[in-house]
This record gives structure tokens, C-alpha cells and sequence, in this order.
């Protein structure tokens, strides 16, 4: 059977975090988000607890209030088609991504809690976005619900996400797999994460290779303890076992 695979967009494809700076300078001026980025960056401190009404990563240069952030998103809500200016996180992964789901046939799934925007209906504007790097016919499914109750319902093996949180409800809540996309070099993996299973890889191209390692060698013996290095992640227990017995 196929592998159906879930794909978060915005921080995995999507880059939203540098259009939302984008626009926060078009609001604030330049020169208020350099002063919100020098605080942050001489007290340390981290940005403001608020609950902005979309699931992706916050704006963590940025050290603004929460009136300051609902501000900003009230402002993205009145662009037209905000969801189709974006660029990629990595240059050509969408189309990338959509050759080896055709060769291989996987059978993907995009999945996103953006918020509505003006212009077309979100899931347009994200199907519109993906078509326009490269991926034909894409399935978008705009949820609010937990990822794992999503991955449950929807059958899916493998969902890659780039939130911790959203990660830990996969692998809790169905029986799925999940990829952490942690592009962060200088923060540490939450410890959940690899003590619950949870590969992390550093770009989307690195999921992508060990997506094909996994669908390769499904029925190989090894390949589970390969897929398992490269997602940082200790050899299985029957591996440790029989290298102790030898």
C-alpha cells in the first residue's frame, strides 16, 4: 500500500515567519521592529504569551506585546491572498516533493490552521500556492482540530510537522509517525520528542530522503534502524539486544 503522508505548510514548505516580519515592518516601521529586536536580544527574554489565531511559529525576533500582535494579524487578514505571496522554506521543494510522491506513489495531504485572509477562501489560496511551485492537484485540509485526532481519522502513516506540540499529538493520539522539522541549530530538541519516538530532521530535503529510505526498504531487514539514525533516534531495542548477545 501506499504511504499517506500529512505535510504541514507554513514552517515546513511555507516560509510565513519572513513575510510576517515583512509586515510587521510595513506596520510598525522599521525602526519599531529593530527596537523590539534589540530587546529581545539584550534582555533575553522571550516574546509575550498570546494565542495568535493561526498554528505556526512565532515571530521570535520580535519581542511584541500581545495587543501588538493581534494588531498584526488583524493586518494580515486584510491582505488579499496573503496565503499565495509566500516563498518556500527551501527553494524547489514543493515541486520536489510532488515528483517523488508521483513516482512513488505516496499520497499526500497538506494540512494547516491558517486563518482566513481577504481574497479567495484559505484552502484556495493555499492550493493556488502549491500549484504554483510545482505540486499538481494538491489535497489541503484546513484543521482545527489536534494533529493526532486528524492523523487518526485520515489513516495517514507519517505526518511532518515543524511544532514540537503538534508532533507529540501524533504520536499520542494515533498510530502514525511523526517528523519534527527543527531548523534551529541553536535551540535544543524538547527531550518528549526523542524520548517518545519523534525524528527530527533539519530541512524538508532531509525528511524527503529519509521518507524514501522508509518506503524503499519497508519490508528489508535494517532499514527500520537506518531510518532511525537518520532521524537521531537510538537503534531499536532488538538491535541492541542481538549486538549485546554478540
Amino acid at each position: 500500500m501506499p504511504l499517506r503522508i500529512g505535510f504541514d505548510l507554513d514552517g515546513v514548505l511555507a516560509d510565513m515567519e519572513t513575510e510576517l516580519l515583512h509586515q510587521a515592518e510595513l506596520l510598525f516601521g522599521e525602526s519599531m521592529t529593530r527596537v523590539l529586536e534589540e530587546r529581545a536580544t539584550v534582555d533575553g527574554s522571550e516574546p509575550p504569551s498570546a494565542e495568535p489565531p493561526v498554528d505556526a511559529p512565532a515571530i521570535e525576533r520580535l519581542n511584541m506585546t500581545p495587543r501588538q500582535q493581534r494588531r498584526l494579524w488583524k493586518h494580515v487578514e486584510s491582505i488579499e491572498n496573503f496565503w499565495q505571496s509566500l516563498q518556500e522554506t527551501e527553494p524547489g521543494v514543493v515541486s520536489k516533493l510532488h515528483g517523488l510522491a508521483a513516482e512513488r506513489r505516496w499520497e499526500i495531504i497538506f494540512l494547516t490552521k491558517r486563518p482566513q485572509s481577504a481574497g479567495a477562501t484559505t484552502q484556495i489560496q493555499s492550493q493556488r500556492w502549491l500549484e504554483s511551485r510545482g505540486y499538481v492537484l494538491p489535497a489541503v485540509y484546513v484543521v482545527q482540530k489536534s494533529r493526532g485526532r486528524i492523523a487518526d481519522a485520515l489513516g495517514l502513516d507519517i505526518v511532518i510537522d515543524d511544532r514540537p506540540e503538534n508532533c507529540l499529538d501524533v504520536v499520542t493520539d494515533s498510530k502514525a509517525r511523526s517528523i519534527l522539522v527543527w531548523r534551529d541549530r541553536d535551540k535544543q530538541v524538547p527531550g518528549a520528542a526523542r524520548r517518545l519516538g519523534i525524528g527530527v530532521v533539519a530541512s524538508v530535503t532531509d525528511c524527503l530522503d529519509v521518507l524514501v529510505e522508509i518506503d524503499s526498504g519497508r519490508d528489508q531487514p535494517g532499514v527500520i534502524d537506518r531510518v532511525r539514525r537518520m532521524l537521531g533516534l537510538k537503534p531499536s531495542r532488538e538491535t541492541q539486544t542481538s549486538a549485546i548477545n554478540h
